[in-house]
Protein backbone atom coordinates (compact mmCIF):
# COMPACT_ATOMS: atom_id res chain seq x y z
CA UNK A 1 0.00 0.00 0.00
CA UNK A 2 2.78 2.43 0.91
CA UNK A 3 4.59 1.74 -2.37
CA UNK A 4 1.39 2.44 -4.33
CA UNK A 5 0.89 5.69 -2.41
CA UNK A 6 4.46 6.78 -3.10
CA UNK A 7 4.12 6.02 -6.81
CA UNK A 8 0.79 7.85 -6.96
CA UNK A 9 2.38 10.84 -5.24
CA UNK A 10 5.21 10.90 -7.77
CA UNK A 11 2.76 10.58 -10.66
CA UNK A 12 0.63 13.46 -9.34
CA UNK A 13 3.75 15.57 -8.83
CA UNK A 14 4.78 14.96 -12.44
CA UNK A 15 1.24 15.61 -13.72
CA UNK A 16 0.30 18.64 -11.64
CA UNK A 17 3.71 20.25 -11.09
CA UNK A 18 4.28 21.77 -14.56
CA UNK A 19 0.84 23.47 -14.88
CA UNK A 20 1.23 24.90 -11.37
CA UNK A 21 4.65 26.28 -12.25
CA UNK A 22 3.27 27.69 -15.51
CA UNK A 23 0.56 29.50 -13.58
CA UNK A 24 3.38 31.47 -11.91
CA UNK A 25 1.52 31.82 -8.63
CA UNK A 26 2.89 32.63 -5.21
CA UNK A 27 1.11 29.61 -3.71
CA UNK A 28 3.94 27.06 -3.92
CA UNK A 29 6.07 29.47 -1.89
CA UNK A 30 3.65 29.32 1.06
CA UNK A 31 4.56 26.87 3.80
CA UNK A 32 2.78 23.51 3.65
CA UNK A 33 1.36 23.97 0.16
CA UNK A 34 2.48 21.40 -2.39
CA UNK A 35 1.57 20.76 -6.01
CA UNK A 36 -1.45 18.59 -5.13
CA UNK A 37 -3.05 21.17 -2.86
CA UNK A 38 -2.26 23.98 -5.31
CA UNK A 39 -3.80 21.91 -8.10
CA UNK A 40 -6.95 21.31 -6.08
CA UNK A 41 -7.31 24.96 -5.11
CA UNK A 42 -6.71 26.00 -8.73
CA UNK A 43 -9.35 23.54 -9.89
CA UNK A 44 -11.86 24.78 -7.32
CA UNK A 45 -11.16 28.40 -8.18
CA UNK A 46 -11.24 27.69 -11.91
CA UNK A 47 -14.64 26.04 -11.65
CA UNK A 48 -16.03 29.06 -9.80
CA UNK A 49 -14.19 32.22 -10.94
CA UNK A 50 -17.18 34.42 -10.14
CA UNK A 51 -16.87 33.38 -6.48
CA UNK A 52 -13.32 34.74 -6.12
CA UNK A 53 -14.15 38.44 -5.83
CA UNK A 54 -13.13 38.69 -2.15
CA UNK A 55 -11.46 36.72 0.62
CA UNK A 56 -14.86 36.25 2.22
CA UNK A 57 -16.34 34.86 -0.99
CA UNK A 58 -13.41 32.47 -1.39
CA UNK A 59 -13.85 31.33 2.23
CA UNK A 60 -17.50 30.50 1.47
CA UNK A 61 -16.41 28.70 -1.71
CA UNK A 62 -13.96 26.56 0.26
CA UNK A 63 -16.36 25.97 3.15
CA UNK A 64 -14.28 27.78 5.77
CA UNK A 65 -16.34 30.93 6.31
CA UNK A 66 -17.27 31.43 9.98
CA UNK A 67 -20.96 31.29 10.78
CA UNK A 68 -22.34 32.22 14.22
CA UNK A 69 -23.27 29.14 16.23
CA UNK A 70 -24.00 30.77 19.56
CA UNK A 71 -26.53 29.73 22.13
CA UNK A 72 -27.34 31.65 25.27
CA UNK A 73 -24.27 33.30 26.74
CA UNK A 74 -21.84 31.28 24.60
CA UNK A 75 -20.36 33.13 21.64
CA UNK A 76 -18.72 30.87 19.10
CA UNK A 77 -18.60 30.18 15.39
CA UNK A 78 -18.60 27.11 13.22
CA UNK A 79 -17.41 26.80 9.65
CA UNK A 80 -19.85 26.92 6.78
CA UNK A 81 -20.53 23.37 5.60
CA UNK A 82 -21.40 24.50 2.10
CA UNK A 83 -18.79 24.92 -0.56
CA UNK A 84 -16.28 22.78 -2.39
CA UNK A 85 -15.36 19.87 -0.10
CA UNK A 86 -12.20 19.10 -2.04
CA UNK A 87 -10.95 22.68 -1.54
CA UNK A 88 -11.80 22.38 2.15
CA UNK A 89 -9.85 19.13 2.29
CA UNK A 90 -6.84 20.81 0.65
CA UNK A 91 -6.96 23.62 3.22
CA UNK A 92 -7.23 21.04 6.01
CA UNK A 93 -4.15 19.22 4.73
CA UNK A 94 -2.20 22.50 4.65
CA UNK A 95 -3.26 23.27 8.23
CA UNK A 96 -2.18 19.83 9.45
CA UNK A 97 1.25 20.21 7.81
CA UNK A 98 1.71 23.62 9.37
CA UNK A 99 0.60 22.45 12.80
CA UNK A 100 3.16 19.66 12.63
CA UNK A 101 6.17 21.33 11.01
CA UNK A 102 5.92 25.15 11.17
CA UNK A 103 7.38 26.52 14.40
CA UNK A 104 5.44 29.78 14.28
CA UNK A 105 2.13 27.97 13.73
CA UNK A 106 2.94 25.57 16.56
CA UNK A 107 3.63 28.48 18.90
CA UNK A 108 0.34 30.10 17.91
CA UNK A 109 -1.53 26.83 18.43
CA UNK A 110 -0.05 26.54 21.93
CA UNK A 111 -0.99 30.14 22.71
CA UNK A 112 -4.56 29.66 21.49
CA UNK A 113 -4.86 26.40 23.46
CA UNK A 114 -3.79 28.26 26.62
CA UNK A 115 -6.55 30.77 25.86
CA UNK A 116 -9.01 27.90 26.16
CA UNK A 117 -9.74 27.07 22.54
CA UNK A 118 -10.20 23.43 21.62
CA UNK A 119 -8.08 21.82 18.92
CA UNK A 120 -11.13 21.81 16.65
CA UNK A 121 -11.58 25.57 17.10
CA UNK A 122 -7.88 26.18 16.46
CA UNK A 123 -8.04 24.16 13.22
CA UNK A 124 -11.06 26.23 12.12
CA UNK A 125 -9.17 29.43 12.87
CA UNK A 126 -6.10 28.24 10.94
CA UNK A 127 -8.19 27.12 7.95
CA UNK A 128 -9.59 30.63 7.71
CA UNK A 129 -6.06 32.10 7.75
CA UNK A 130 -4.83 29.64 5.11
CA UNK A 131 -7.88 30.44 2.96
CA UNK A 132 -6.98 34.13 3.20
CA UNK A 133 -3.41 33.39 2.10
CA UNK A 134 -4.61 31.13 -0.73
CA UNK A 135 -7.03 33.77 -2.01
CA UNK A 136 -4.27 36.38 -2.04
CA UNK A 137 -1.99 34.01 -3.93
CA UNK A 138 -4.67 33.02 -6.45
CA UNK A 139 -5.64 36.61 -7.18
CA UNK A 140 -2.11 37.99 -7.19
CA UNK A 141 -2.57 40.10 -4.06
CA UNK A 142 0.64 40.29 -2.00
CA UNK A 143 0.65 37.68 0.75
CA UNK A 144 2.66 37.02 3.86
CA UNK A 145 3.52 33.89 5.77
CA UNK A 146 1.99 33.30 9.20
CA UNK A 147 3.67 35.43 11.82
CA UNK A 148 2.84 36.25 15.40
CA UNK A 149 1.47 39.66 14.34
CA UNK A 150 -1.01 38.43 11.72
CA UNK A 151 -2.21 35.60 13.96
CA UNK A 152 -3.43 37.95 16.64
CA UNK A 153 -7.00 37.17 17.65
CA UNK A 154 -9.60 39.07 15.68
CA UNK A 155 -11.34 41.80 17.61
Amino acid sequence: MALWTARRHQALDAEIGPPVKQADLAMPELFGIGPETVGQLLASAGDNPERMWSERAFAHLAGVAPIPASAGHTHRHRLNRDGDRAANNALHAIVLVRMRFDECTRACVERRAKEGLSKEDIVRWLKRIVAREAHRALTGTPTTHITQSNLAPAV
